[in-house]
């Protein structure tokens, strides 16, 4: 009976200071605006500010063939892959790439339709702004394959398409159309439930001490494992209502993104996690003196968890050592548990060892963050 009690004081405990810790955000509208920003801004941004496919791409052509091949290739930029072509004179593309008005600029020589029709293979001069990255790497191939495309034509003397000896059939599975902001959207919100879970937490402990009020938490019948847990599970179910709510009406309701598994695992997933980073989250607060110092170990720290961690590039592209050092952070399992549910709608069956792996890293997190909290409020009392 006694034992009872005492869990259920506990238990009361840990929700009524986690009760406080969400009056203490409601009552800090920077944070508020925060948590708003990085679940709706942020999350539309992501899906469509920076595509992989070509839009509305500046370029530029010098003609100086002036021939119905040349005009031909002209005419095959068009909208929406490209601007309509500026026709300018060789000594504008000079000027013109260093005021950064066009991505491309093509140059025809005279008589290239001649040569071409003689078999002469003339050379064309592509000039490319290496500065606008994606455009000019997916760009110049396109520009390359547009050329060839109208000048093969041109010989031949027929649209109809080279017989090849294989023919390769595309299956794109998952995302049919190759739509970046469906990868956008659902990876944004992975690495902002992993962000705002250290930040809060993070900042919950530190406005504690600067306000003074972790003095009076010490003088009551309270246990450093009894605050820490009520700062995990307040902080942590803001963050899972915020990503619920950015999940419905962001994604799937303003940007019309097809989620194909489980929510209710994906968020069973995502609670795991932001066990183990709220856990991280308090134990860079008690390395942190105030909020500028936190504020630099949280560079250090999310840069690495999100770069690495498998949702930015492939963690098959990384060094071995990386890899293999990053199966500690609980976002690679994360970002995998994520992937698989949201995009594939894998079930637990194919999950079940990323979960895994996050309850122990969770608890070691927790263990290791307790054992410093624990040291750095026996240095206050």
């Amino acid at each position: 009976m006694n034992h009872s009690r005492t869990i259920t004081r506990h238990l009361a405990n840990i929700f009524r200071l986690g009760v406080k810790e969400l009056w203490s955000l409601a009552r800090d509208p920077m944070l508020l605006l925060l948590i708003l920003y990085v679940f709706t801004f942020a999350v539309y941004t992501s899906a469509t500010a920076m595509p992989d496919t070509l839009h509305k791409t500046p370029i530029a052509i010098v003609d100086e063939d002036d021939s119905p091949l040349s005009q031909r290739i002209d005419s095959a930029f068009y909208p929406p892959q490209f601007l309509t072509p500026r026709m300018i004179s060789m000594p504008e593309v000079d000027p013109g790439m260093d005021a950064g008005l066009y991505t491309f600029a093509l140059h025809i020589p005279q008589g290239f339709q001649r040569d071409v029709l003689a078999g002469r293979a003339p050379q064309i001069q592509l000039n490319v702004d290496a500065t606008r990255m994606s455009q000019a790497f997916t760009g110049s191939g396109s520009v390359q394959q547009i050329v060839l495309g109208e000048a093969n034509e041109f010989v031949q003397r027929e649209r109809g398409a080279t017989a090849l000896p294989v023919d390769l059939a595309l299956r794109a599975r998952f995302n049919p159309a190759l739509e970046k902001g469906w990868f956008g959207a659902l990876n944004s919100i992975i690495n902002q439930i992993t962000m705002l879970s250290i930040i809060l937490t993070g900042a919950a402990l530190i406005r504690e001490r600067e306000h003074g009020t972790i003095e009076h938490l010490l003088v009551m019948p309270v246990n450093p494992t009894e605050i820490m847990l009520s700062k995990i599970w307040s902080m942590g179910l803001v963050v899972l209502l915020a990503a619920a709510l950015s999940l419905n009406l962001v994604v799937r309701g303003l940007l019309h993104v097809p989620v194909e598994g489980s929510l209710p695992l994906f968020f069973a997933g995502a609670a795991l996690c932001l066990f183990a980073t709220t856990s991280m989250g308090i134990f860079l607060a008690t390395l942190a003196r105030n909020m500028p110092q936190f504020g630099m170990l949280m560079v250090l720290t999310i840069i690495p968890l999100q770069m690495l961690s498998g949702g930015a590039t492939p963690r098959e592209s990384m060094p071995e050592l990386v890899q293999n050092i990053m199966l500690a952070a609980p976002t690679t399992h994360f970002v995998e548990i994520g992937q698989a549910i949201l995009f594939r709608g894998a079930g637990i069956g194919v999950v079940w060892p990323q979960f895994a792996a996050l309850a122990l890293i969770g608890g070691l997190l927790f263990a290791l963050s307790l054992a410093r909290f624990r040291k750095t409020i026996a240095q206050m009392a």
